[in-house]
């Protein structure tokens, strides 16, 4: 499992109006995503029609730090205002136990 020890998650409300811009926020931010090498997972999820999240995975700490300091969080952050109801909730948490296929 040392490849997805640290991870992220993280939760965004989305202003009403703006869900669907939210939604393709998320689902363009996959190559930014891949182009990360200490990212082992990332998932871009909606939980409801204005709640959407990440949940991410590294190796180390340094690989957790590499994508909260990368591209898609600094654009997230600057458009939080314009998109997002309050600032998202990020949670550094560590993986007990993993799967991969």
């Amino acid at each position: 499992m040392s490849d997805s020890e640290y991870a992220l998650q993280a939760r965004l409300e989305a202003k009403p109006e703006k869900a669907d811009e939210v939604a393709e926020f998320l689902e363009s931010a996959l190559p930014a995503a891949e182009a990360e090498e200490q990212t082992t997972t990332w998932f871009a999820l909606r939980l409801d029609e204005t709640t959407f999240g990440s949940f991410d995975t590294f190796p180390d700490e340094a690989g957790r730090q590499a994508h909260l300091d990368g591209e898609i969080a600094a654009e997230l952050l600057e458009r939080a205002d314009e998109l997002l109801v309050e600032e998202p909730q990020i949670d550094e948490i560590d993986v007990l136990a993993a799967k991969h296929s």
